[in-house]
């Protein structure tokens, strides 16, 4: 996908922050507004943007545990019934298919170590198929960016 300095203006200041008027980005970018509607389109129909969504600071619900589980699994026939138990674990905000010494790695938010441990216990462990995992614990988030445009 080819964008130019003005799509990259456009990406830019909504990234910073997406609730930014379409009229604001025009005046900055210095097109019209209905210009600017129409390379959104584009952007969105070439899925260089993904989407528009909210985030949530999860410490504020009370989530203070981070934490990332790599799970080994007695073979990868059975990859596609463990990730649908996994996404009945609300816990499971991410789930990722990878090389090395873990087949997937998830990333889970509990409210404390104790709930993390219940989840692990009585959640991830009586999946079938896991054989075992590692887990992880972060203790703080030093970078979280998108990709730079």
């Amino acid at each position: 996908m080819k964008i130019d300095g003005i799509d990259k203006k456009i990406i830019r200041s909504l990234i910073k922050d997406a609730r930014t008027p379409i009229l604001s980005i025009a005046r900055d970018v210095g097109i019209s507004g209905a210009a600017i509607h129409q390379r959104l389109r584009k952007l969105e129909k070439s899925e260089l943007i993904d989407g528009y969504q909210m985030m949530i600071n999860p410490k504020t619900l009370g989530y203070n545990t981070i934490a990332f589980v790599g799970l080994f699994l007695e073979n990868t026939a059975v990859l596609s019934s463990i990730i649908k138990r996994l996404k009945e674990v609300a816990e499971v905000v991410e789930c990722h298919y990878t090389t090395g010494s873990f087949t997937i790695f998830i990333k889970v938010l509990c409210k404390d170590n104790e709930d993390l441990m219940r989840v692990l216990d009585t959640k991830i462990k009586e999946i079938k198929g896991v054989v075992r995992f590692d887990t992880f614990t972060s203790l703080n988030k030093q970078i979280d960016r998108q990709v730079q445009i």
